[in-house]
């Protein structure tokens, strides 16, 4: 009964979530609808769409299962996947929305007047992007199989082809729609039924957890598997809170906003809804450790969430209540894809395909081929490369964002010394290291000591290097500033209401 409760839920919020989408196609026209919804976006909607995307498979799943595997020190986790907030509310989201542009990469051209660096930058887009996606498809293909015994390949391809749909079809303004509706989904799909189990518990007398293992309770031991514990933990916090500045799919949500005033309102608003969200996963692995084996391997902790529900009770409650959390894991499968499709998908069409003046005839076809391989390498990928858990590959995600575009908004924004070749030099530093280190994260699995410690939490030394070697560079090559920084400048920090254009 489990089975085709869970079943029927996933299958209901596909269906929702193709039925919002669809709205998108009724409105969706001009090349702003499909990129950044025609501007229009007020900051309670947008915030909501945002808190969709952002939350995804390591959100849902991953934040409890590794808390639930390593300790109340990795309570500290959800903290950190907030605070990126704080940082892209004062650094960048009023005036990144002033730019103007339709994508990063577009952004990247207009400081920097270089196609070079714009299309540099869309193929670290599409990195990232790809980089992110791989959890989840694995994701999806854990809960579906875990649910229904079925292949994992199933999960990831459900996914896919629900998001490709509303991409091609809808675009921005569609996708905007599917993903506040998804962020409201989850949070009562992930709040309902932890109340309801910590009202059992409760009644049942409270019963204490299963013996944890030496350390589960201490700190800063979470995340020390190889040995360097204080540098992983702070490491990954320079990952979450630069990283979440970094993300593509993240930042052209900003260009969605009418203005710079909305852009910040908007980052407010995603703070109180990511702080209530994130409430919730430290509570499933709480109870997880009452009611489940504490001891299961490292990929399988993912599934503690889905599992839970099914520990705890018998039953009708059981298979209802696992019929909800399937359904918001689902629903944060497909918000999370929907927006990174339609970022990396914004890169190749409109950064590398029509950037070299390739539009054709009927730039729509353009954009809906793009949407197709923005999401089909990520799945094939999906299924080839190994697993090293939800929240660590979507962790490492962060952490090449944090090394690339981290510091070139910061730098781009803030500091009118920043030339084109210190950029290039910085983007590519940033990019080949952390991508390096990434890779081997994934296929090493014998890594040990600090070379374990670095490689796996590559941030805390590729960001300032990345820094660096942008600093560094920009002062040995002032020529290549260009000329027009100073009107970009002015541009990216003077208020709308002065009466500077945002466009």
């Amino acid at each position: 009964m489990t089975q085709w409760l869970s079943l029927g839920a996933v299958v209901a919020v596909c269906v929702l979530t193709l039925a919002v989408g669809s709205w998108g196609l009724r409105w969706s026209r001009p090349t702003s609808d499909f990129y950044v919804a025609g501007r229009t976006v007020r900051p309670w909607r947008n915030a909501s769409a945002i808190c969709g995307e952002y939350l995804s498979a390591a959100s849902f799943l991953g934040v409890a299962a590794l808390v639930y595997e390593r300790g109340v020190d990795l309570l500290w986790l959800p903290v950190g996947y907030t605070v990126g907030y704080v940082v892209l509310l004062v650094l960048v989201a009023a005036p990144l929305r002033r730019s103007g542009a339709y994508t990063l990469a577009d952004f990247a051209q207009m400081r920097l007047d270089s196609q070079f660096v714009r299309r540099l930058a869309a193929v670290l887009v599409v990195a990232i992007g790809w980089l992110y996606l791989l959890p989840q498809f694995q994701g999806a293909g854990l809960a579906l199989t875990h649910l229904t015994g079925w292949p994992t390949w199933v999960g990831g391809l459900v996914v896919a082809v629900v998001v490709l749909a509303n991409v091609a079809s809808g675009g921005m303004r569609s996708i905007t729609a599917v993903q506040a509706m998804q962020y409201w989904l989850k949070l009562t799909a992930i709040s309902v039924p932890v109340c309801i189990l910590l009202a059992y518990w409760w009644l049942q007398g409270r019963p204490g957890m299963t013996p944890p293992d030496p350390g589960w309770a201490g700190s800063l031991w979470g995340l020390g598997e190889y040995g360097h514990p204080v540098y992983a933990t702070w490491s990954t916090l320079v990952a979450l809170a630069l990283g979440a500045m970094g993300l593509p799919h993240i930042l052209v949500r900003f260009y969605t906003n009418p203005d710079g005033t909305d852009a910040r309102r908007t980052t407010v608003a995603v703070i109180a809804l990511l702080g209530v969200f994130y409430l919730f996963p430290p509570l499933w692995a709480v109870l997880a450790r009452v009611y489940l084996d504490p001891a299961p391997s490292a990929v399988s902790t993912d599934a503690v969430v889905l599992g839970l529900p099914g520990a705890a009770f018998a039953g009708v409650p059981a298979h209802a209540l696992t019929a909800v959390v399937a359904g918001g894991a689902f629903a944060a499968f497909l918000s999370t894809a929907s927006g990174l499709a339609m970022s990396v998908t914004g890169a190749l069409h409109h950064d590398l395909w029509e950037a070299r003046g390739s539009t054709g005839s009927q730039p729509l076809r353009g954009f809906r081929l793009a949407a197709l391989a923005a999401l089909g390498a990520p799945y094939l990928l999906s299924l080839l490369l190994p697993s090293v858990g939800l929240a660590t590959t979507v962790t490492l995600a962060f952490a090449v964002a944090a090394a690339t575009f981290a510091p070139l908004l910061v730098l781009g924004i803030w500091w009118r010394g920043l030339s084109r070749t210190g950029a290039v030099a910085g983007l590519l530093t940033g990019g080949i290291t952390a991508t390096t280190a990434v890779v081997i994260t994934m296929f090493q699995r014998d890594l040990s000591g600090w070379p374990g410690a670095l490689l796996s939490q590559p941030a805390a030394w590729c960001t300032p290097l990345t820094f660096a070697v942008m600093v560094i560079v920009s002062l040995a090559t002032p020529g290549s500033v260009p000329a027009r920084t100073v009107g970009v400048l002015m541009r990216l920090h003077t208020p709308e209401q002065v009466g500077v254009s945002a466009r």
